[in-house]
C-alpha cells in the first residue's frame, strides 16, 4: 500500500486495476507515432509498450485523511456494470473494497467523495448492487460534483456528448442513486473548498465540470489532476489530446495552466491514470514542461 504525507494529509494510492495497455491509436487517435517515438527513451517501458503499441494505465484512486476526516478523490470502475460500449468496463468483480480495508477503511468511514469529473472511470464505486438495486456505496459521505458535470452527462437533458454511447448507463447507476439518497453536494463557480487543506477548482475541457483538487498544507502543494493528463507524454507535449476530451480547446488551456502552476509552485501532480510512481513534480522546459522528478512512496 503506497502512502505518503504531505503536510498534515496523509495520502494512500488504492490500486482498483492494475498495469493493463490500452491501443495508442485509440487513446490518441490524433498523436503521430513520431511524437511518441521522440520519447520513447523515458516513456518506454513504464508509460509506454512500443512493441505492443499501447499506452499503460492503470485504475487507481486516492484516499485522504485532513482534518479528521476520510476522503476519497474518485472511485473507480466499480463491479457488476452494463457497459455495452465500453467492455474493459463491463462486469467486472475486483477486490477495491477490500484494498480500502488494508488501508483501514470501511465504507461506513468515508466521510467524502470527490469526483474530478463524471465518467465511467471516476465514478463507478459511488455505488454498489444491493438487492438488484444501485446503492451508495458509502452511506455516510457527501459526494462532491461539479453541477457542470451532473448536468451534461444527465441523460434526461439530451446533450449530444463526444463519448456518445460509450457513457451509457454511467449516471444511472453511478451518479443518480446518491442523489436521490440526498448525498450530493452540486457545486458551481470558482470552486468549493472542501477543508483548510483542499480545495477543488474547475478546470473544464476533459468534461464541463471537470476539476483538479488542490491540496495546500504547511509548505506542501499538489493537485490531483484526474484526468487532465492520460500520459506523461502530456507533459512533454501539453497540446496532445485522446480522444476521451470533450472540449479539446479548452483542455489544452486549463493543461497548460495546471501544468505551468505545479511548476511554478513545485506542486506534486497526482494523475488518475499513471503507473509507476504516478506522482511527479515538473518544471517549465521552453514553452513546453518536463519531467523533474518521481514521487518515493513509503
Amino acid at each position: 500500500m503506497d502512502t505518503m504525507t504531505l503536510g498534515d494529509v496523509d495520502i494512500t494510492r488504492v490500486v482498483e486495476l492494475p498495469v493493463r495497455g490500452l491501443d495508442r491509436g485509440f487513446v490518441f487517435p490524433d498523436v503521430a507515432i513520431e511524437h511518441w517515438r521522440e520519447h520513447e527513451h523515458w516513456l518506454a517501458p513504464e508509460f509506454l509498450d512500443p512493441a505492443a503499441d499501447q499506452v499503460r494505465t492503470q485504475i487507481q484512486t486516492w484516499l485522504l485523511r485532513s482534518e479528521g476526516r476520510t476522503i476519497l478523490i474518485d472511485t473507480g470502475i466499480g463491479n457488476g456494470r452494463e457497459r455495452p460500449y465500453m467492455p474493459f468496463f463491463a462486469h467486472l468483480d475486483t477486490d477495491y473494497l477490500g484494498e480500502l480495508a488494508a488501508a483501514g477503511v470501511q465504507p461506513e468511514d468515508v466521510d467524502v467523495v470527490i469526483c474530478t469529473h463524471v465518467h465511467g472511470d471516476h465514478v463507478g464505486w459511488n455505488t454498489r448492487l444491493v438487492d438488484r438495486e444501485w446503492q451508495p456505496t458509502f452511506p455516510n459521505a457527501e459526494y462532491v460534483i461539479a453541477r457542470a458535470d451532473f448536468d451534461y452527462w444527465n441523460p434526461d437533458n439530451g446533450n449530444k456528448t463526444r463519448s456518445g454511447r460509450q457513457s451509457q448507463n454511467v449516471f444511472e447507476d453511478s451518479v443518480a442513486p446518491v442523489h436521490r439518497a440526498g448525498q450530493t453536494v452540486l457545486w458551481e463557480g470558482d470552486g468549493y473548498d472542501v477543508d483548510a487543506n483542499l480545495r477543488i477548482e474547475p478546470a473544464p475541457g476533459h468534461t464541463p465540470g471537470s476539476s483538479v483538487v488542490r491540496l495546500r498544507s504547511g509548505a506542501d502543494r499538489a493537485v490531483f489532476v484526474g484526468d487532465l493528463l492520460h500520459s506523461p507524454l502530456q507533459i512533454a507535449q501539453p497540446d496532445h489530446c485522446p480522444c476521451f476530451d470533450e472540449d479539446e480547446a479548452q483542455a489544452r488551456v486549463a493543461r497548460r495552466r495546471v501544468l505551468g502552476q505545479a511548476a511554478d509552485e513545485n506542486a506534486l501532480l497526482f494523475p488518475a491514470h499513471f503507473p509507476g510512481a504516478s506522482a511527479v513534480h515538473v518544471q517549465r522546459e521552453g514553452g513546453d514542461f518536463a519531467v523533474k522528478e518521481w514521487a518515493t512512496w513509503r
